[in-house]
């Protein structure tokens, strides 16, 4: 997959993730991040439209936004200034951005960014970038799709929603090619007054996860030490049923 084609994944729906998107997730990742760390520097990689940025800024943390897509970003630009805070953005792919020298004693990266990347490679080479960018003894912290969810939640998924007549979309999902994958196909009906009528968007999205222990094993070989492993935001220990898995790993 190119870099354009993951840039187009959340090229013409935007605002509509952005609008549609569980707001209690992002307070819930904010505890996470704040129970983890103390405030100071952090970089949000795959931070989209800097919902989790805000909230975080307005716990007294400097937060940069890193992300490939340059329409989530102008909304993350938007929402800081609705919420009156300073958010640096970067428009960057989180599989290289080497030329960027700054280091981070904390970078966190959740909402299914890392599960967006098509392949195991892509995956070793954005740890390989965190692990160049975080301090001496910092800590990534980052949350990932398990293949619980995918291979049973996600199997022949199917939601429909048509109680708000400005949001109208079904989401339908199935296994991918890949083992422990899925792909989404999404379909947004928007009104169009010229043809007096709606108009179909539709995308596929693309997610990938791993097992537990290539998870581990990957951290391990980047350099990262003291992997530990939780489920529900840190909150509870995983099981066969978890649903989606919260690393924490700290740099050598």
């Amino acid at each position: 997959m190119t870099n354009e084609n993951i840039q187009d994944n959340y090229s013409t729906f935007a605002e509509k993730y952005d609008t549609l998107f569980n707001d209690e997730m992002y307070y819930a990742w904010a505890s996470y991040v704040v129970n983890n760390t103390q405030p100071g520097r952090i970089l949000d990689l795959g931070g989209g439209a800097g919902r989790l940025a805000v909230l975080l800024s307005q716990q007294n943390y400097s937060v940069d936004v890193l992300d490939i897509s340059t329409e989530m970003l102008s909304l993350a630009q938007k929402h800081a200034a609705d919420s009156d805070v300073d958010v640096k953005l970067l428009q960057a792919d989180m599989r290289e951005w080497s030329d960027w020298e700054f280091c981070y004693p904390t970078i966190v990266s959740f909402a299914d960014a890392l599960n967006y990347l098509p392949n195991l490679v892509d995956f070793k080479a954005t740890i390989r970038q965190v692990y160049d960018h975080l301090e001496a003894g910092g800590q990534f912290l980052f949350d990932v799709i398990t293949p619980y969810q995918i291979n049973v939640l996600y199997n022949n998924y199917y939601y429909n929603n048509d109680d708000d007549e400005e949001n109208i979309f079904m989401w339908t999902s199935y296994p991918g090619e890949t083992p422990d994958s899925v792909d989404h196909d999404l379909k947004f009906f928007v009104y169009d007054e010229n043809i007096d009528g709606f108009r179909i968007l539709r995308e596929i999205h693309h997610e990938q996860t791993y097992t537990l222990s290539v998870f581990q094993h990957e951290l391990e070989l980047a350099g990262f030490e003291d992997i530990t492993v939780s489920a529900d935001f840190g909150n509870q220990t995983i099981n066969d049923t978890t649903e989606r898995w919260f690393f924490r790993a700290v740099k050598a």
